[in-house]
Parts: C-alpha cells; sequence; structure tokens
C-alpha cells in the first residue's frame, strides 16, 4: 500500500489559483465517488479550504497523476503543465508527515490557526461516511489530530490570535488606528462569519451589522453585540455608512461589485471605506481596490499582520516537531502490529 498526497497551498499558488481549485461540498462528495470507483484507490479523504486543496489517498500503486486527473476533471480544468507545477507530491512517510503538520499548524497562512483541527476532521468525517476510510487513514487521522490539539494545549504555537477571522480584526484595527466607534457589517454567518464576531466583543465597536442569506442567523449573529441584522436589498445602504465591511460569505460569485461600490463612494463625501475579504472563491470584485477611498484585503494581505505573537510561536516550532515525530512513530508503530496480526491470522486460518 501506497499513502500518496497531492495539493496546492497558500505557499504554491496565489487566491485567483486557489480559489479556482477549491472544492465546495458538493464537489468533494464527486470527487470521493470518482476515488471509490478505481480499483488502485483504496483509502481517499479531500482537505479543501481558503489555503489549501489536497487529495490523500491508499493507493496500490504510487501514481499521484491519477488523483490530479479526477481533481482537475471535477474542477472541469485543463491538466496542463502550468497547472500541474504548483502542484505538491508526498508519498508514505513524508506524507503521513505532512498531514500531521497540517494539523498542528506548521503549514498554515497563519502560523499555529486552530481552525485547520476541525477542518481536517470534518474531512475524514465525511470520507467516513462515503466508506471511503480504512485502517490506514482511520489511524492516521486519529494521530494527526491527537498531535494538533496536543499542540495546541502544550506548547505556544497558537499564542493569541490565530485564524483568519482574528487576522481580518487585526487588519482592520491596524488600517484604522482602532474600531472604538466604527461601524462593521459582517456579511456571512458561517463560522468564520461568528467567529469574526466573537473577535469584535471587547473592540467598543459603535454599530455592527450582519448580512447572510437566512435572517435569523445573521440575528443570531450579532445577538450578543446588541447589532442589527440586515437583508442583502440593504447592503448599498448599509455600506454607505460603516467603515468596515468584513466579507466570510462562500458564495459562487461577487456579492460586493464594483459598479454599485462606486455608487456607494459618491455617497460617503470622502470617507473612507475598508473591506476585508476572507472568503474562497472571494465575494468582493478585486475591481473595487480601484476606487478611491476604498482598500481592500483579501488572504494573502495576511502573512505579515500576526506581528509580536509569531514570535512566540517560532519558538515553540521545536516542540512541535517533536510532538510529530514522536506521533509519526506512534502511527508506524500501530501499523506494523496490524500487519502482524494479519500475518498471524492468515498462518492460523483453515486452508
Amino acid at each position: 500500500m501506497n499513502i500518496t498526497i497531492v495539493g496546492i497551498n497558500h505557499k504554491t499558488l496565489s487566491i485567483e489559483g486557489r480559489e479556482q481549485l477549491y472544492l465546495t461540498s458538493g464537489e468533494r462528495e464527486l470527487l470521493l465517488s470518482e476515488l471509490k470507483s478505481d480499483p488502485a484507490v483504496c483509502e481517499a479523504f479531500i482537505l479543501s479550504t481558503c489555503n489549501r486543496t489536497e487529495v490523500y489517498a491508499v493507493m496500490l500503486d504510487s501514481n499521484a497523476q491519477r488523483l490530479l486527473q479526477y481533481l482537475f476533471a471535477v474542477k472541469k480544468i485543463e491538466p496542463t503543465e502550468q497547472w500541474k507545477k504548483h502542484f505538491y507530491v508526498h508519498h508514505d512517510r513524508r506524507a503521513a508527515e505532512h498531514l500531521l503538520r497540517v494539523c498542528c499548524g506548521l503549514d498554515s497562512l497563519i502560523l499555529g490557526e486552530k481552525q485547520i483541527l476541525g477542518q481536517v476532521k470534518h474531512a475524514a468525517d465525511l470520507a467516513r461516511q462515503k466508506k471511503m476510510t480504512g485502517k490506514i487513514f482511520n489511524i492516521l487521522t486519529n494521530i494527526a489530530l491527537c498531535a494538533g490539539k496536543k499542540a495546541q494545549s502544550e506548547t505556544s504555537i497558537s499564542y493569541g490570535g490565530s485564524s483568519v477571522s482574528w487576522a481580518a480584526v487585526a487588519k482592520a484595527q491596524q488600517v484604522l488606528g482602532t474600531l472604538k466607534d466604527k461601524a462593521v457589517l459582517l456579511i456571512g454567518a458561517g463560522k468564520m462569519g461568528k467567529i469574526t464576531a466573537q473577535q469584535l466583543k471587547n473592540k467598543e465597536v459603535a454599530t455592527v451589522y450582519a448580512m447572510n442569506r437566512t435572517l435569523s442567523k445573521a440575528e443570531a449573529l450579532v445577538e450578543e453585540l446588541n447589532g442589527k441584522p440586515v437583508s442583502f436589498w440593504e447592503l448599498k445602504e448599509v455600506l454607505e455608512i460603516v467603515d468596515v465591511c468584513v466579507c466570510s460569505a462562500g458564495a459562487p460569485h461577487y456579492i460586493v461589485e464594483r459598479a454599485a461600490v462606486e455608487k456607494v463612494m459618491e455617497k460617503r463625501s470622502g470617507k473612507k471605506l475598508l473591506f476585508i475579504d476572507i472568503s474562497i472563491p472571494r465575494n468582493i470584485d478585486p475591481a473595487v481596490a480601484s476606487l478611491n477611498g476604498v482598500e481592500l484585503f483579501s488572504l494573502d494581505d495576511f502573512f505579515s499582520i500576526v506581528g509580536d505573537n509569531l514570535k512566540i510561536r517560532e519558538c515553540a516550532v521545536s516542540d512541535v516537531e517533536k510532538i510529530i515525530s514522536t506521533k509519526l512513530e506512534l502511527f508506524y508503530e500501530r501499523l506494523r502490529k496490524i500487519e502482524i496480526f494479519a500475518k498471524i491470522r492468515e498462518a492460523v486460518s483453515p486452508a
């Protein structure tokens, strides 16, 4: 059996490319189905987040190109060499170690970010539901998740804020100087929207508006902030009065378009407007950044926002790597036990 991973992340591909390879929940299920139909693929799970798309597989051979072909087919992208050069491929021990590093936050856009653990767990759970995991990946994902939790609880790898939502609020505070008495619009009431709202609790903002396809979720998002849920029909009116708009909607198209923002800016009397887009695919048209008085930041602008916290986290990297090394040995020890038990069963089985 061969453990193989193919993938791209924020280190190998820009946000423009990552959003083209981002897999929706439906596309992940379709890709798992395609892999399940391949007799050479024994186990598989798929990790697709704002910063990475990775396909993990246990295969009878080590043909990573097979995995790429399925991925490109699901995304309806021509598998050119220009695309393929952005992908990394890992096999066996290096592949297992890569997953451990991902779960421990060492391979994240923001060192030590915590959300990746939930994302890996969701990926593994989906694969189990689709009957695409067996002994190898059940063991590996459980050990990797345990390693991530241990790194967070026993080291300083996640010291201070470490999520993309935290970085979004930190970026807004950095640009504006303070969020006190500012008005903020949150578009999207999913997990990142909720974390963003939590980050705003102690910032003394004047008003938080929440916009979501389901109004009840918008209401729940700002309940503790005494905020105001608003509908998408009110987008222009709200943008005319807020200082910051943070978008994490995850829609397949632009929610905030350049033409609409241009009209909004005409009514703001020169008052600046800050946009922060943490969606993949992006939901704010990048062209809004060309408008006078508008600043726009997206995921790839967050590398430096961690600041002083990063120095503390960097000091924890060596401790986290020790955890990874120990857990990696544990994984192979358990695999060896499985192999021994299998040989014993084979030896004692009646002919």
